[in-house]
């Protein structure tokens, strides 16, 4: 399964980005879906997942209320709508499907400048 992800880019701290990816599976499994980011010299970190029941949500603490994660099970989409973008948001933000092994997209850039 091949996971692509588009959008990020580069703004100023307090803007808005979003990333989405696409799951390109023709099976009919449903996974826990989401996001998880690394910055260099640090270790990847979860920021947000979409339960495979569409009920189950979490995000990373620094994230809670600024970042929102949405989930399309038909077209096996997920996005992270990222509000109030702060300079420690900065990474390579990676979606992550839940499979056995995982399944991790190549990571697209979100650059927030100060």
């Amino acid at each position: 399964v091949q996971l692509v992800e588009s959008g990020g880019g580069l703004v100023q701290a307090g803007g808005s980005l979003n990333v989405s990816c696409v799951a390109f599976d023709d099976g009919s499994m449903v996974y826990d879906m989401g996001w998880y980011r690394q910055s260099p010299g640090k270790g990847r970190e979860a920021v947000a997942i979409s339960g495979w029941d569409g009920e189950r949500i979490i995000y990373l603490d620094s994230v809670k209320g600024r970042f929102t994660i949405s989930r399309d099970f038909t077209k096996k989409t997920v996005h992270l709508q990222m509000n109030s973008l702060k300079p420690e948001d900065t990474a390579t933000y990676y979606c992550y499907e839940d499979t056995s092994p995982s399944n991790w997209g190549q990571g697209i850039q979100v650059t927030v400048s100060s």
